[in-house]
């Protein structure tokens, strides 16, 4: 797994898998649970998981929707 994106923003991270999922591409979010040690106040950053092969198609179609990717 290759990390392709982070946020501290659950909208962006809905956006981005809505988007891979048109794609056909699988992804895998981590650090959900983190919200229930902060308390839900946002400050621990989730990411988005892609394998290693999809890295490049998923960082293009993120970007072409205006999405920066931390890839």
């Amino acid at each position: 797994m290759k990390l392709l994106l982070r946020s501290t923003d659950p909208a962006t991270i809905a956006f981005a898998q809505a988007l891979l999922q048109g794609e056909g591409i699988d992804c895998f979010e981590m650090d959900v649970n983190m919200s229930v040690l902060e308390g839900g106040i946002g400050i621990f950053p989730r990411r988005l998981m892609v394998r290693e092969r999809d890295h490049a198609r998923a960082e293009r179609a993120l970007q072409d929707n205006g999405i920066a990717t931390d890839g």
